[in-house]
């Protein structure tokens, strides 16, 4: 018997560039903060090889069943042993397709070939039962790690498992068969425990949010209630699932980007787990979400200021005249199209993902607060209202590259933002990002 281990782990580097002013010098300073993550870390696989002897020779019991599940796919030679731990568990033919029925609409799943997407309920239904050493209706073990990646991205109430191994059964150098057994972090008592806490901070959650809401409305809801309630933390416990968020109220984006799949989900939004890496950086994690048909990605963990200030510095501001703003909530990673996400993220998915076009339900064009040229009458609306409703901030998007210069030009280089700013004192503490094309102000 021969018995191959494989460990994979990464590590994530993320960088922010906060720019602070003064007036009326208005000389931008840049304050860069570097926090070292860990990657969405793929599952830990364990591989074994076991050499069978040759089929023509009798299996104890007499017995010998070959099954075929599909054009595409064949279940390896199994015997009656096989066949009995896979009905235990509910992998009978009427299961499976009735299971693969369940899964329509779990973007992952809807995207594989009916063969994989056999195999993916039989990855599912063996995970949740914590099985072992269950047939699959592969015989390439490569197939498993994307099937199994794909059933971790469309299901994040699967906190408890932590990787997977399989036994690969051969005889004169082919493969027969192979079974796939899931590992796990916690036992079943453990994982019960847990669900009734992941179950209570959800009803309190969705339990605040009005039954009128839009699908927009409940994003931006969902979005900024776990920002409120979470701490960007990188000793954070199960912080690449969601556990860390719905009971340490800390995380990193693995666990907010789980944890925000998971609500949205719950409030009838269907979302998915998107991987890639921040230009300049490694490894990360967000959510693309479909809203009124139309997709959108969603990164919950820039939009935490918790996660500008982990590494020590502040949110923004010099020496000397900082100010840690762990109220401030970044809605620049809310409802984005592909083009936009694109100018901080480099996606880099399991399966391909959807192009994202629609612009309707973004946060800065739902809220009024999209530019597309500097119209000092929408300006001034928009300061007054942020007045009225108290707010400490207010935040502005433009749309291209031209009317972000304009704007800063008009605003800060012109100096007229104190033309829109109440009792000001004559100084001017703001945030922008050239690659979101967005300027903060805080009022």
């Amino acid at each position: 018997m021969k018995v191959k281990y494989i460990l994979l782990a990464f590590t994530l580097l993320l960088g922010g560039c906060l720019q602070p002013t003064h007036l009326p010098q208005l000389e931008p300073r840049t304050d860069t903060a570097t926090v070292i993550e860990p990657t969405p870390v793929p599952p830990i696989s364990q591989g074994e090889d076991v050499f069978l002897p040759e089929l023509s020779s009798a299996p104890p019991d007499g017995t010998l069943e070959q099954t075929q599940a599909d054009n595409d796919n064949v279940i390896g030679d199994m015997y009656e042993e096989d066949i009995d731990a896979r009905t235990k568990i509910g992998l009978t033919d009427d299961n499976i397709v009735q299971m693969m029925r369940e899964n329509n609409g779990r973007y992952h799943f809807d995207r594989l070939l009916p063969s994989e997407q056999r195999l993916y309920v039989e990855i599912l239904t063996i995970t949740e039962t914590y099985s072992h050493d269950i047939i699959i209706s592969t015989m390439e073990s490569a197939h498993i790690e994307k099937i199994f990646q794909c059933v971790l991205n469309d299901h994040p109430e699967i906190f408890y498992a932590v990787g997977y191994g399989f036994k690969r059964y051969s005889t004169e150098g082919e493969t027969v068969k192979i079974s796939f057994s899931a590992t796990y972090g916690i036992g079943v008592a453990e994982r019960e425990r847990r669900k009734a806490l992941i179950d209570a901070y959800v009803a309190e959650c969705l339990g605040q949010m009005a039954p009128h809401f839009d699908d927009y409305e409940k994003t931006k809801f969902i979005y900024e209630y776990l920002i409120n309630n979470t701490e960007y933390d990188l000793m954070a416990a199960d912080n690449q699932n969601i556990c860390s968020v719905f009971i340490g109220r800390r995380s990193v984006c693995q666990g907010y980007a789980k944890a925000t799949q998971y609500l949205l989900n719950a409030a009838g939004i269907p979302a998915t787990l998107v991987t890639g890496q921040i230009k300049g950086g490694d490894g990360h994690a967000w959510n693309i979400a479909l809203l009124d048909g139309a997709y959108y990605h969603i990164d919950t963990t820039f939009g935490d200021s918790s996660f500008s200030l982990a590494a020590g510095g502040a949110l923004y501001g010099s020496p000397g005249n900082a100010i840690n703003d762990d109220s401030y909530i970044n809605h620049d990673f809310l409802n984005l199209t592909t083009k936009q996400i694109e100018r901080t993220h480099i996606i880099d998915p399991v399966l391909p993902i959807v192009e994202c076009t629609a612009t309707k339900d973004n946060y800065y064009i739902r809220e009024g607060l999209y530019f597309d040229s500097v119209d000092t009458d929408k300006l001034q609306a928009v300061f007054n209202r942020a007045y009225e409703r108290q707010s400490k901030y207010i935040s502005l998007k433009c749309s291209d590259d031209e009317v972000y210069a304009d704007m800063l030009d008009f605003l800060l280089d012109g100096q007229m933002i104190f033309d829109y700013l109440q009792d000001s004192d004559g100084v001017v503490r703001y945030l922008d990002s050239a690659d979101r094309l967005s300027i903060s102000f805080w009022l």
